[in-house]
């Protein structure tokens, strides 16, 4: 039963109407750096690219404001959020002590099966930073986080983590600079290796340590580049 779960965990979810077709387009781009904070999300743009109706668009993007992705302005729009400083810091703040919790769980029910799986991610994620793949880099080293989650079960924690981890996107996308990103890897290894040592302590520092490494790189004074919704969704 739970190597079944395990299996269903790595599975990627289905789109199952839609908007949340939309919503997972949407987030993705985001995710991935091709949508920009700022970036104004035109309705009309967006059911011409997706072939829906307005309507459909629009309980997307509430969708989106509701997960602090994007901002709806009444009589301007909508806009991917672009994350203050201050929200960047508290965002940090909530991982820490969330990913310490889940740490502490993980090395508690750690199995062989669900090390494979965080290795073969790590050597994914690898292989993403050797082809000089920003997209997929941040996506994997984001997605490994909730990895975790999703490996335990727990379908609460990974959906929060989710959350929390597109919003970090948009934050690493406005302050971070890439040589940062590339040390994430190397350290989510080494995350790896204290859980499956089954040294609680350990794997627990090492995730507080890293998540400060990355708040720690982030350029709060980079000015965030535009971007155009058409050339980021094609």
């Amino acid at each position: 039963m739970m190597k079944d779960m395990e299996t269903q965990a790595i599975a990627p979810p289905q789109t199952s109407n839609p908007t949340n077709m939309i919503v997972e387009a949407l987030t993705k781009a985001i995710v991935e750096h091709r949508l920009h904070p700022g970036t104004k999300l035109a309705e009309q743009k967006l059911a011409d690219h997706f072939g829906v109706s307005r309507t459909l668009v629009r309980q997307a993007l509430f969708q989106l404001s509701q997960n602090r992705l994007i901002r709806l302005e009444p009589a301007r729009g909508a806009f991917v959020a672009a994350p203050s400083v201050l929200e960047a810091r508290q965002v940090f703040a909530v991982r820490r002590m969330l990913e310490a919790e889940m740490t502490r769980a993980f090395v508690r029910e750690v199995t062989p099966a669900k090390i494979r799986a965080l290795k073969e991610h790590v050597a994914q994620e690898k292989s993403a930073v050797v082809r000089n793949d920003a997209a997929r880099r941040t996506e994997l080293l984001g997605n490994f986080h909730v990895r975790m989650a999703e490996l335990m079960g727990n379908e609460v924690l990974a959906q929060l983590l989710g959350e929390l981890i597109s919003r970090c996107a948009l934050i690493t996308l406005m302050y971070q600079t890439a040589s940062a990103a590339e040390h994430s890897s190397d350290e989510h290894a080494d995350i790896v290796k204290a859980l499956a040592a089954k040294d609680e302590e350990r794997a627990v520092r090492l995730m507080s340590e890293h998540l400060l490494s990355v708040e720690r790189n982030l350029a709060f004074d980079r000015k965030v580049p535009g971007n155009d919704i058409s050339m980021a969704l094609s």
